[in-house]
């Protein structure tokens, strides 16, 4: 089974992050995340990533009829390797005990370490919120980690599997930050992170959003993060056509599903169901009872169910989700 977040290398030495789980016509769809040169695995940006392929492997370009979207994918037969975070993240647990029962350190620690430095930040948060009660088997690690291509400078993305493990993490998360074993993020992180996102918020908004949500966090001065997927989602998929650009407010009456991959808002309005975000800027965007203002793409199924999608695009230029005001019921 892949599921999103996962990664998967092929033999022309390129590794794709798996976007959506299960298959469609026997691919996984997927993104060009980086390339083996001479020099080693190359990150590639989204242009990048398009460009590449459309002049070496453009039999990797797909277009979705279920999502109504361009990205890649990648045919189960042509994957040499598949790359998963709770196995990563287990195997890197091993082998740090093994470390410390021979020597007495972590190997992380030792001079000329290097990227390794990455995984001693990674092994103190997971001791941290193991202490604390999270099943850290039903936890992983992805990004450049999960393919061991890390560097000093290299954040941690977390990925928690199941929805209550989610909500545990980004709790402990929040005491760990009251007892100062864990930082909030300061002005240049944060300046950093709208900058990585590239969205249509204004700073202040961005960083006011993204502050209550508490799936960031810094340990030891470095950054991480926590994203969630749902082991259990149902396979079940509706084909959507998109009908043109909207901007509207309205009402949030169920955030449930607000952090999952697609991000979910059901809203209070007479033809649109719901708000749905394909763009981890707006996952936890808003709580139930809160009016945003949201700018996406209206979509309608086959069955004439409606939404509003945010991140039609990968960039989602123009696209947003913005809470103007509520009260939480």
């Amino acid at each position: 089974m892949f599921f999103a977040k996962d990664f998967i290398e092929t033999a022309e030495g390129l590794i794709f992050a798996v976007v959506e789980q299960g298959l469609e016509d026997g691919k996984a769809l997927c993104f060009l995340r980086y390339v083996l040169m001479p020099s080693g695995w190359k990150k590639v940006a989204t242009e990048q990533a398009n460009s590449f392929l459309q002049q070496h492997y453009p039999d990797y370009l797909h277009y979705s009829p279920v999502l109504d979207a361009h990205l890649h994918a990648v045919a189960v037969d042509r994957i040499v390797r598949h790359h998963q975070p709770r196995q990563r993240l287990q195997q890197l647990m091993q082998a740090t005990r093994h470390d410390i029962a021979r020597d007495g350190v972590y190997a992380a620690s030792l001079p000329g370490a290097g990227a390794a430095a990455v995984e001693q930040d990674l092994m103190r948060l997971c001791e941290l919120f193991g202490q604390h009660g999270l099943d850290l088997a039903q936890v992983g690690i992805t990004g450049s980690i999960l393919v061991g291509v890390q560097n000093r400078d290299s954040d941690i993305d977390l990925v928690c599997y199941g929805r209550d493990v989610f909500h545990q993490c980004r709790a402990i998360t929040r005491k760990l930050i009251e007892l100062g074993q864990l930082q909030s993020l300061n002005k240049l992180d944060w300046g950093q992170s709208y900058e990585r996102r590239s969205c249509e918020l204004s700073f202040d908004d961005y960083v006011w959003h993204e502050r209550r949500k508490c799936n960031k966090a810094v340990i030891n001065g470095r950054k991480f993060d926590l994203s969630f997927i749902d082991c259990c989602a149902s396979s079940e998929v509706l084909s959507y056509q998109k009908c043109g650009a909207v901007t509207l407010q309205c009402k949030v009456i169920d955030d449930a599903f607000g952090f999952d991959y697609p991000a979910e808002f059901k809203i209070d309005h007479e033809e649109i169901g719901s708000i749905v975000s394909f763009t981890a800027t707006y996952t936890g965007q808003a709580v139930s009872g809160e009016v945003v203002e949201v700018s996406g793409v209206l979509e309608q199924s086959e069955q004439g169910v409606k939404r509003i999608v945010v991140g039609s695009s990968r960039e989602a230029h123009g696209e947003y989700i913005k809470v103007i005001s509520g009260e939480i019921l």
